[in-house]
């Protein structure tokens, strides 16, 4: 009996709308209402704020629909589970990555992914934003460096490193900085931050620093230090090929900060959906050995 309500109150909640939440679940809209009012009634507190054109969920509702989210995933994984125990993984996976490491790193793996297992469907969606994944609907949401706290699992894939380099030619000119300090004697190309980050002594240490250039745009700093502008600090997909060919150059790397994590963040279900759990797997495992 405890369950009663639940299905309808979730799908209210994603849909703002009783209309269409029978729509989704093939009832009628007077049946989601009297469900919805019986849940109420259970509770003994509001779920939703009403009006002609809008629905919306109350402040007690909000923390009710992740529980009940939660809830209705563990159980759908768990059929899924069984489902699947003896078939084919398949079903669909809806994931985030950063756009530049999505592409260059998260979006091949896809891609040799499906053709390993056909019968799942992956949507792809690139964004330096953090998207909520239960807003959202993402199963997976990959992030880069430090977490915050947050009631999400996280797992971790790889590694990644932040240098700070330039090209040959800029080095001639103005010369390797040999501390901290110096770094005010160089055009620093900078990205969202004023603030680089190193490590002086086991310590975290961040150093503000000035340029003539500010993008956005980890490709668009790169062609910057390429063009021997300046000095730039990104991470290692961004400049690893160019460090290979000697194009570029690293500078201070006594005071480089320790690899920071690459993870995989997906809700706290206690049953991980079996094509979910593949997915992570694989991208540990061959994102692990790129960073070997």
């Amino acid at each position: 009996m405890r369950w009663e309500g639940i299905n309808e109150f979730v799908a209210v909640a994603e849909t703002h709308s009783f209309t269409l939440a029978a729509k989704k679940l093939n009832i009628s809209t007077a049946q989601v209402s009297r469900q919805i009012s019986a849940l109420e009634k259970h509770l003994n507190i509001k779920l939703f704020y009403r009006t002609t054109r809008h629905v919306s969920l109350t402040q007690e509702a909000q923390l009710f629909y992740q529980h009940c989210r939660h809830l209705l995933e563990s159980l759908e994984a768990a059929e899924q589970a069984l489902k699947n125990l003896q078939a084919t993984p398949q079903g669909t996976i809806k994931l985030s990555a950063p756009i530049t490491y999505g592409e260059q790193k998260i979006i091949p793996l896809i891609n040799n992914f499906v053709t390993l297992y056909p019968d799942i469907e992956i949507i792809s969606d690139l964004s330096n934003h953090r998207v909520d994944l239960l807003e959202g609907g993402f199963d997976i949401a990959i992030r880069l460096g430090q977490l915050e706290d947050s009631s999400l699992i996280a797992k971790k894939l790889s590694e990644r490193v932040n240098y700070l380099c330039a090209s040959p030619q800029y080095i001639e000119k103005f010369g390797v900085p040999h501390s901290l300090c110096e770094l005010k004697n160089h055009n620093c190309l900078l990205g969202t931050r004023d603030y680089w980050r190193f490590n002086e002594q086991g310590r975290q240490k961040s150093v503000r620093v000035k340029g003539n250039i500010r993008c956005n745009s980890g490709v668009g700093l790169v062609d910057a230090a390429l063009k021997h502008i300046g000095i730039v600090q990104l991470p290692d997909y961004y400049i690893q090929s160019y460090l290979d060919s000697g194009q570029l150059l690293t500078v201070l790397d006594n005071k480089r900060e320790p690899p920071e994590g690459i993870w995989a963040l997906y809700p706290q279900n206690r049953y991980l959906s079996p094509k979910i759990a593949l997915l992570l797997d694989y991208l540990c495992d061959h994102l692990g050995e790129q960073s070997i």
